[in-house]
């Protein structure tokens, strides 16, 4: 009953305190300390009281409050895009090792592509006094943030550029890579190629598309209207492009698919047509290999790692105006990309 009646008298939230710990072991709150801390100074017999103390009543030493006194609190935050996007899982890895090979701990969360959610979800990471911030933007305006990296609050952006301040970035050549792809279907023989997208206000949309515009002038080649279809990733949009495109009266004999998203629905979209229609996919997806399907990929890990790593200089004192990191990306041909457009 005694030990019901002590479960009885715990409330979630508090929790115990070196005051506690003192109290239990008959000892005084710089004797706590020292145990807590590793410090010299303290008899065996001692140390072994303010030990069974701690165990008992389950205390653990406040991190935060310490590294507060040092003025770092060895925590920084990421702030993805979307949680369950299988292109940030390497990422965030990434960037987790590089914090704990720091010894600091990393907060991410999710922006759900909302502009006021990331600007509130970043605020509230530099409320709790991070030291650092990566930053997947939503948004295009990113002046919110001048205050904190004012304040000291080092930030670094990733696969998008900071939207009207000058901050450091790390992106993939999505420019680049985009013009290759299409490159390699004009390659193949196709002149009649469609384009499906992402948003165009968002940086790598808007630079896919401007890559599939220049390998079609560079081929000298007309781009139509109905063959372009930037816009939001969800399948019935994207599926609905992929019909209109088809069966237009120009009907385009391959396509070009702006993300992993947009290409996972086009894969679908595409297997009940009567005929091969080619593809490249920009960014790799789950099966891929075994489905054989060419795509542009991106390395995440090396954007999270190199977007990491230079934010933990920036901590270490590393000074000089904002820099912009561009990686390269790969085409890995599969079999999608490479039908050609007399079998078509």
């Amino acid at each position: 009953m005694a030990d019901i009646a002590r479960r009885t008298e715990h409330r979630y939230g508090n929790r115990p305190t070196m005051k506690d710990v003192a109290a239990r072991a008959g000892v005084g709150l710089k004797t706590v300390s020292r145990v807590v801390n590793g410090e010299p100074g303290v008899t065996p017999d001692t140390e072994r009281r303010v030990q069974e103390a701690i165990e008992a009543l389950g205390f653990r030493r406040n991190d935060s409050a310490r590294v507060l006194r040092k003025g770092r609190t060895a925590t920084v935050g990421l702030v993805l895009e979307d949680l369950a996007d299988p292109f940030y899982g390497p990422l965030s890895r990434a960037v987790e090792e590089v914090a704990r090979a720091h010894g600091a701990l990393l907060i991410n969360g999710s922006s759900a592509e909302d502009p006021d959610r990331e600007q509130e979800l970043a605020l509230a990471l530099c409320a709790r006094r991070v030291d650092g911030l990566i930053v997947i933007p939503a948004g295009d305006d990113h002046r919110y943030l001048e205050p904190e990296i004012r304040a000291g609050v080092a930030t670094v952006f990733v696969d998008r550029p900071a939207g009207r301040i000058e901050a450091d970035a790390v992106l993939s050549d999505s420019f680049g890579g985009a013009r290759d792809g299409v490159a390699h279907l004009i390659a193949h023989g196709h002149r009649r190629i469609g384009f499906i997208g992402d948003r165009p206000r968002i940086h790598t949309g808007a630079e896919r598309l401007r890559g599939y515009r220049a390998a079609m002038e560079d081929a000298g080649l007309p781009v139509r209207d109905a063959w372009v279809s930037p816009g939001s990733t969800n399948p019935e949009r994207v599926s609905a492009a992929v019909r209109e495109m088809l069966t237009a009266p120009e009907p385009v004999t391959a396509l070009f698919a702006g993300n992993n998203r947009v290409t996972v629905t086009v894969v679908r979209a595409l297997a009940g047509h009567p005929h091969p229609v080619a593809l490249v996919g920009f960014d790799d997806i789950e099966l891929a290999d075994l489905l054989g399907i060419t795509v542009i990929a991106q390395d995440a890990a090396a954007l999270g790692r190199t977007a990491a790593e230079r934010l933990f200089r920036r901590l270490d004192g590393a000074e000089g105006a904002p820099e912009r990191v561009v990686l390269g990306t790969t085409l890995l041909a599969r079999g999608s990309g490479e039908i050609v457009a007399s079998a078509v």
